[in-house]
């Protein structure tokens, strides 16, 4: 039995091997060969290949062609000889920016030929054939440079183009980068990522909601998230204690360079803590990112100062002074924080719908005031003197995060809403589903909102956000490329019950 299982088992793995070798010859014969990724080349000489991307450049020789493509991955020149009379008629038809199937060998270049600062410098692919996957039209630009000599209108425009450039690629990739490595570093950190709605209710939080008109109600309308301010405060009282979120946000206010309509922020929560706990978990988040991702980069200070915001505006008349020694070195990195805002500021609009209340908050009305000021919140007193738990990370000039300690008491949230002028019944039909919610036993908390995109921008240092947002829109809110916003189909309206009246 023994012998006989052996043999089998033997023969087995015999017929195994020889279809494999037959799939192999099968593949190599029909010119199925696996696509390489032009990185790996280096590694390969010697050896026959299949290589796919875009023409970057092509020189034509006359009897030598030279064609630069490039994938994802990198590029590498490649040369047509006279000898290989197929792949050399075909490599003379192409153009910048078609897209290539080449069948070729690499080849190791001479020693003074080889370029010692390029990824590919010591190879180069012998074309053995050309299969042309897609022709392009002439590119409405070059996406060779860095596009900084093209008007922005332009680029945006044909973003699909723009987005080949080098600079783009590196900023879009470096985006992704630093988008893992902080889901890496608060997963470990114990917090459960939750997606939160993006059709929510439209209440006021300081800008103007994009608003969706409901079919099934007519006259009824959701919001688009300004954040996940609301929703975060109710996972803590939902029990979940640490939660983040790659958010992403939409706020009707007029842009500039680092705003947009809709942008992205690193979203958190905690229970169970005091101002100094979360921003001790932020400060390592943004010295491990940093460190990992930029290297190159030097942070001034560490950790990072602490200044209130009296000493901030006193000595720079700015709550986001830049504080770099040196100014002129786009890689110094002078972080710290501004604590100790005040609550209320100065205000004459008449958000309650009884006459200005004089009052409005200066960054959020869901925060706490510092404990030594909860009396005079309670009892609405000295309210101009009263300070916020509120703080904010600012870096070389820019706010890019912002949190504060939540008011968990749900007495305390509705004074705030009282001071601001609030009538009692726009409390409870803007708010009354939160004070519900701390009623039902929510524990302390307090959060943070990273600028995704401005922290990025600096770090990549871009003048604007626009430069690290794959499909950005103008200062004025237009995309572009889609032609967006736009009207919709009569029918459309006719359903949601809107009516569109003409400008006089």
């Amino acid at each position: 039995m023994k012998a006989t299982h052996k043999n089998e088992f033997g023969g087995a793995f015999l017929l195994e091997k020889i279809s494999l070798n037959l799939e192999r010859e099968i593949a190599h014969a029909t010119n199925k060969m696996k696509r390489t990724h032009i990185k790996e080349l280096a590694g390969l000489v010697g050896q026959e290949v299949v290589i796919k991307g875009w023409v970057d450049i092509r020189r034509d020789h006359g009897k030598l062609i030279f064609i630069d493509l490039r994938d994802a991955s990198g590029k590498v020149q490649m040369v047509a000889l006279p000898n290989h009379t197929e792949a050399h008629a075909a490599a003379g038809t192409v153009r910048t920016e078609w897209v290539l199937e080449v069948t070729g060998k690499v080849n190791a270049r001479p020693e003074r030929m080889v370029k010692k600062d390029e990824p590919n410098g010591a190879v180069e692919i012998e074309i053995l054939g050309v299969k042309v996957l897609n022709q392009a039209t002439t590119p409405a630009f070059d996406v060779s440079s860095d596009g900084k000599e093209i008007g922005e209108d332009v680029r945006l425009k044909y973003r699909y183009l723009d987005l080949r450039r080098p600079r783009m690629q590196v900023n879009v990739r470096n985006r992704h980068k630093a988008m893992h490595y902080v889901r890496d570093f608060y997963t470990t950190e114990g917090f459960v990522e939750v997606e939160t709605p993006m059709m929510t209710k439209s209440t006021p939080e300081g800008s103007r909601d994009y608003i969706v008109p409901s079919r099934l109600e007519h006259g009824k309308f959701y919001a688009l998230p300004q954040s996940p301010q609301q929703y975060k405060q109710l996972l803590m009282a939902g029990g979940l204690e640490r939660y983040f979120q790659i958010a992403r946000c939409f706020r009707d206010e007029d842009t500039r360079g680092d705003r947009q309509p809709e942008f992205t922020q690193i979203d958190l929560e905690m229970s169970f803590v005091e101002q100094a706990d979360v921003m001790e978990v932020q400060e390592r988040m943004i010295i491990g990112l940093v460190q990992k991702l930029y290297p190159e980069k030097q942070i001034q200070q560490i950790p990072f100062p602490r200044f209130t915001y009296k000493e901030v505006m006193e000595k720079y008349n700015s709550d986001k002074p830049d504080l770099r020694k040196d100014k002129n070195n786009p890689n110094e990195l002078a972080f710290f924080w501004v604590v100790d805002f005040p609550f209320f500021e100065k205000n004459d609009e008449d958000v309650g719908g009884k006459g200005s209340s004089g009052w409005t908050f200066t960054h959020n009305p869901f925060s706490a005031p510092k404990p030594e000021f909860m009396n005079d919140l309670m009892e609405k007193k000295n309210i101009g003197d009263i300070m916020t738990t509120q703080y904010d990370m600012v870096l070389n000039g820019y706010e890019i995060g912002g949190g504060s300690i939540r008011n968990h008491q749900p007495e305390a949230l509705k004074k705030v809403f009282e001071i601001m002028g609030y009538a009692p019944e726009r409390i409870e039909k803007n708010f009354g589903h939160m004070l519900h919610a701390l009623g039902s036993g929510t524990p302390p908390h307090g959060g943070i909102a990273f600028g995704f995109d401005r922290l990025i921008m600096l770090l990549q240092n871009e003048p604007n956000i626009r430069e690290v947002i794959a499909f950005a829109k103008t200062g004025e809110g237009k995309d572009l490329m889609m032609e967006s916003p736009s009207e919709v189909d009569p029918k459309q309206l006719k359903e949601l019950g809107i009516e569109i009246s003409k400008k006089k």
